[in-house]
């Protein structure tokens, strides 16, 4: 990896919530590889372990509790990324088969993205270059009728994470200060975790006031 790339990073603690994942591996990986400390949650600690083989400090807890999210944050001080990496699908059958249960398996995503960005929320903005960062979908730009309730939830996740640019941008314009805190979305149709993972790595490359409150393309 890029030795820019890796002075960078060096230091930096980013927290990946939720990720128990081919998400959550590529990006414990390739952050792991830049210099980042790496702390990876998961309610599975069978499958945590892959996580903490790739060099992650693992916790067990669950990225839709903001008690548990808290009382983490609470634990490991300061915190220079976060990353809710909860999610799935669930969807087809047209706008008549978009089932209520269906839209409750859902749902935890957007759990997760209002629980780690409320109890990590001082933490991302005293940090020196506080970066929260979401994983979204095409879906949203074009929501279709048999994934209606997967859109409306990312939908509702990137309002979410935009209300979390805001506010940083509040803070710092009413402490007279820089704005070194960034809240981005990502989109992409069909996931890539590598992708992922190499695009994150680069959050750190650019100014807070050049990523706040954007959303980028990942295909």
């Amino acid at each position: 990896m890029d030795e820019a790339i890796d002075a960078r990073l060096d230091g930096r603690t980013v927290v990946l919530a939720g990720a128990t994942s081919a998400a959550g591996l590529a990006l414990t990986q390739a952050l792991h590889a830049a210099g980042a400390h790496v702390i990876a949650t998961g309610r599975s600690a069978a499958r945590l372990e892959p996580l903490a083989g790739a060099g992650a400090q693992v916790f067990l807890a669950d990225a839709t509790s903001l008690d548990e999210m808290t009382a983490m944050a609470g634990q490991i001080g300061g915190v220079d990324g976060v990353i809710p990496l909860v999610g799935g699908w669930r969807g087809g059958g047209g706008l008549a088969g978009q089932s209520d249960d269906d839209f409750a398996e859902l749902l935890p995503a957007l759990d997760a993205v209002r629980a780690t960005s409320r109890a990590f929320d001082a933490a991302l903005r005293a940090s020196g270059a506080g970066r929260f960062a979401i994983v979204s979908s095409t879906a949203v730009a074009r929501p279709l009728a048999g994934g209606a309730n997967y859109a409306a939830v990312k939908a509702a996740s990137e309002a979410w994470a935009r209300a979390v640019a805001h506010g940083y941008a509040k803070a710092a314009r009413e402490a007279a200060e820089p704005l070194r805190a960034a809240s981005v979305v990502f989109r992409a149709k069909a996931l890539d975790p590598e992708v992922l993972a190499a695009r994150v790595v680069t959050l750190w490359d650019a100014d807070a006031v050049d990523l706040n409150d954007r959303v980028f393309d990942l295909d």
